[in-house]
């Protein structure tokens, strides 16, 4: 499978990317930097809702593939971001009630590569992932999915909260996973969901967990308190699909 360019470099080929209608990650530019085509690209970034960075001349030789940034390096999707909606005409066409993975602090690209080939095994609909704190739809993601990428649609929103709400007025319910819950055998897991799953190191944020309706906790045995965020979501994942074909 052939993957698009994740780096896209120089300002005339960021302002057609924006122009073209392709998915703009981040956006890097030179900080200081007002001339003309810079406040042009400044624009189409917040047109697009696009996170921007300002960052100086050393990091963005760094991030450089080509050493001809022009002062401006955007990072591009591999793939393109689906709505939610259509992750819940998914779950309508297949007539069964809406399995969605919600991940929240979730930057490392192979943890979220995992996670989608996860939900993908275990019949979720699909993942959505906020804007800010997050690894996006990068090479190295779609590599991690082995192909899940494919099949399962991955939303992106502005604010995870406000969208959980939103998803509450059609029906569904929220579980996040945190140690401190309520044991996953315990809850009953059935119908419309969202799993939400946080990093590995913060965990779940606390606006995102006091919009959950219950926390469930993974039974642990060890000497160690916590598993990696992919692990995490594959267990409770399981769990769901458990309980869903009693």
């Amino acid at each position: 499978m052939r993957y698009e360019e994740f780096t896209i470099e120089g300002r005339n080929a960021v302002l057609e990317a924006f122009r073209s209608g392709k998915t703009i990650d981040k956006l890097f530019i030179l900080d200081g930097c007002k001339d003309g085509p810079v406040e042009t690209i400044k624009r189409e970034a917040k047109k697009h809702d696009c996170i921007l960075r300002f960052v100086t001349k050393e990091r963005l030789n760094q991030m450089s593939e080509t050493g001809k940034h022009q002062g401006v390096i955007a990072y591009a999707a591999a793939y393109e971001y689906a709505q939610v909606e259509d992750i819940l005409n998914l779950a309508k066409q297949k007539g069964e009630p809406p399995f969605i993975l919600l991940l929240d602090n979730i930057e490392d690209p192979h943890n979220l590569g995992a996670i989608i080939r996860t939900a993908n095994l275990a019949g979720a609909h699909g993942v959505i992932i906020p804007k800010n704190r997050a690894a996006g739809l990068t090479a190295a993601v779609v590599r991690a999915s082995a192909g899940a990428l494919n099949y399962t649609p991955v939303a992106k929103v502005t604010n995870l909260a406000k969208t959980m709400e939103d998803l509450k007025k059609q029906g569904l319910w929220f579980v996040c996973g945190d140690m401190d819950g309520t044991p996953m055998y315990k809850l009953d897991l059935r119908g419309p969901i969202g799993l939400v799953i946080g990093s590995e190191g913060e965990g779940v944020g606390r606006v995102v967990k006091k919009t959950c309706d219950f926390v469930a906790s993974i039974p642990m045995k060890g000497n160690i308190d916590s598993l990696n965020a992919s692990v995490a979501a594959g267990v409770l994942a399981y769990e769901i699909v458990r309980q869903r074909m009693q």
